[in-house]
């Protein structure tokens, strides 16, 4: 019969290849629904009842939770939402929920203050932060007259686990962590969903903290109790997380699993919360210098941050894209694009973007040459790696040294590998610019040891052509040659000038003959090493000087060393 009716065009639609599953068209079904309400309305309640209840024995949650609230039965449809283990609103039917309790009066929603939770806790899936504090409030005031039982202590965990959330928008540190461990005290051991959520906002403030080990450990902590319990949305939290803190500790290859990890459970195409790892892939893409792959990705982490509520993710992904932008030399488009950041920073006051949006401008003018300006904005938002930069463009190689000194120490005693990093090349071009460069060679290869595991590209090529003269001394004197030689290949195709592309480039023949008089052989015996004549080895003596911009073979070896032609 079935057969025959799909046939006949007869309002049935299948659902699966093994014709298993129909449905009635939509407007046949609305048809009968309508008949059914006029007929006997009395029964629709219980036919909804009964259509949840099967449902739920065939393990369709979502759909026993739509025939529930139709039936306007309240405690069933929260023990559905709530679910076992993870919550509906973690498994995509966070909008469906809002709906049913934007429909309630608050007469009803009073009467159960576990509703009032539930409202929280999806406009928080849902990135509508902004007014879950409300609920939360709402929840609270329902709860005074309630005698103290398990079920109590557990919403006043929730509240508080959730207040520990909201605070970390703003991050408001210690009361992230406050009502963090007060929610961990008040929440039921059986509460997985909520501790998983606890555990991740502690492991948040670590890492707002600086405590990065402890962030670390704390995520993967989350992670394990998310992977037990199915709850994907935490786990795309805390992977995300993770991600980050690989990235800061130089291990980039693992945080670009962390990364795509997410963008699996995520699904395609992905959602606003998988708008932190996809800033971190753009962040790596960049680091490895594919500047395409940075730039799509990272205008596509602002516009999914953008529809989240209350926090700074898409301030901090525009500061990307306009150091995206001075990396290819677009200086007019750095300076519009910085300039609407600091617009939009000063309009939702995200204090936390100030002093990296000042870190930014600071690049930008000295790329502009506005040395001076650089100084006063790097002093006045106390910015030591920033400050380093200006005494150095300057010229000041001590004054840089007397900046870096204390803040390696610093560094390194936090276990910062990324901004150690960061200080090391920095230490190095001031000691080069000091004329000490062994000692210079010395800490760039400490820095070239931290970076090649995760592929560090951009950290070194961004320092331009004092960065492209120390690499090729480097290579020169044979340390760690592979990783120096990737290097300078990527100065070669990046828009940063290299040493070598200020001459004239040197035929084979001309770099065989240099490479003789840096061994220090005379005309006569490179004569009679390449079977040529006298004349020809001066001829190429003369030609080698002219294009190094030198005077005699002393300078041509120093020249050439310098250049990296040796």
């Amino acid at each position: 019969m079935l057969e025959y009716l799909q046939q006949a065009n007869l309002f049935i639609i299948p659902l699966d290849d093994e014709r298993r599953w129909y449905r009635y068209h939509h407007l046949f079904a609305d048809l009968l629904r309508l008949r059914l309400r006029h007929r006997d309305p009395d029964s629709l309640a219980a036919l909804h009842g009964r259509a949840s209840v099967w449902y739920e024995e065939h393990g369709l949650a979502i759909e026993a939770f739509h025939h529930a609230a139709a039936a306007h039965d309240l405690a069933r449809a929260e023990r559905l939402v709530e679910g076992d283990g993870t919550p509906l609103y973690y498994r995509g039917a966070v909008m469906p929920i809002l709906h049913w309790l934007q429909s309630l009066p608050a007469a009803e929603l009073d009467a159960r203050p576990s509703l009032w939770l539930l409202y929280a806790w999806a406009l928080w899936v849902a990135h509508k932060s902004s007014q879950v504090e409300e609920k939360l409030g709402a929840a609270e005031a329902a709860l005074q007259d309630v005698a103290e039982d398990e079920k109590k202590r557990d919403l006043i965990g929730q509240i508080a686990a959730l207040r520990g959330m909201l605070a970390a928008n703003h991050y408001e540190i210690e009361t992230m962590i406050g009502q963090s461990r007060r929610a961990l005290a008040y929440l039921a051991p059986g509460n997985l969903p909520v501790r998983t959520a606890v555990i991740r906002n502690l492991a948040l403030a670590y890492q707002f903290q600086g405590d990065r080990a402890a962030a670390g450990q704390a995520y993967d902590e989350a992670i394990a109790l998310c992977e037990a319990s199915g709850n994907t949305f935490i786990n795309i939290l805390s992977t995300s997380g993770l991600g980050i803190i690989q990235e800061s500790q130089t291990q980039l290859y693992a945080a670009v699993e962390s990364y795509k990890r997410v963008l699996q459970l995520v699904g395609d195409p992905p959602g606003p919360v998988a708008c932190a790892a996809i800033a971190g892939l753009a962040r790596i893409a960049y680091e490895w210098n594919d500047l395409d792959g940075a730039e799509e990705q990272g205008e596509l982490g602002v516009a999914l941050a953008r529809q989240i509520e209350s926090i700074d993710s898409f301030a901090s992904g525009e500061l990307f894209l306009v150091r995206l932008k001075l990396a290819r030399g677009d200086i007019p488009g750095a300076a519009n694009l910085l300039n609407q950041v600091d617009t939009a920073v000063r309009r939702h006051n995200f204090v936390t973007q100030i002093p990296n949006a000042a870190a930014v401008r600071v690049l930008l003018l000295l790329r502009q040459g506005d040395l001076a300006g650089a100084a006063r904005l790097a002093q006045a938002h106390d910015l030591p790696l920033s400050q380093a930069r200006v005494t150095l463009a300057q010229g000041d190689a001590e004054a840089t040294a007397a900046v870096l000194e204390p803040l390696r120490q610093e560094m390194e005693a936090r276990g910062w590998a990324d901004e150690l990093l960061k200080v090391l090349i920095l230490q190095a071009l001031a000691l080069h610019a000091q004329g000490r460069g062994g000692e210079a060679l010395k800490v760039l290869e400490e820095a070239l040891i931290l970076a090649e595991p995760g592929g560090h590209i951009r950290t070194f090529i961004d320092e331009g052509p004092p960065m492209a003269h120390l690499l090729s001394e480097a290579s020169a004197r044979g340390i760690m040659p592979h990783y120096t030689g990737r290097l300078l290949k990527e100065f070669l195709t990046s828009d940063i000038p290299h040493p070598t592309s200020q001459i004239d480039p040197l035929t084979p023949r001309e770099l065989e003959v240099l490479q003789l008089i840096a061994q220090g052989l005379t005309n006569s015996e490179i004569a009679d090493r390449l079977f040529l004549a006298l004349s020809t080895v001066k001829g190429y003596n003369r030609i080698i000087f002219d294009k190094l911009h030198v005077n005699n073979r002393t300078e041509a070896a120093a020249r050439a060393r310098e250049l990296g032609l040796l």
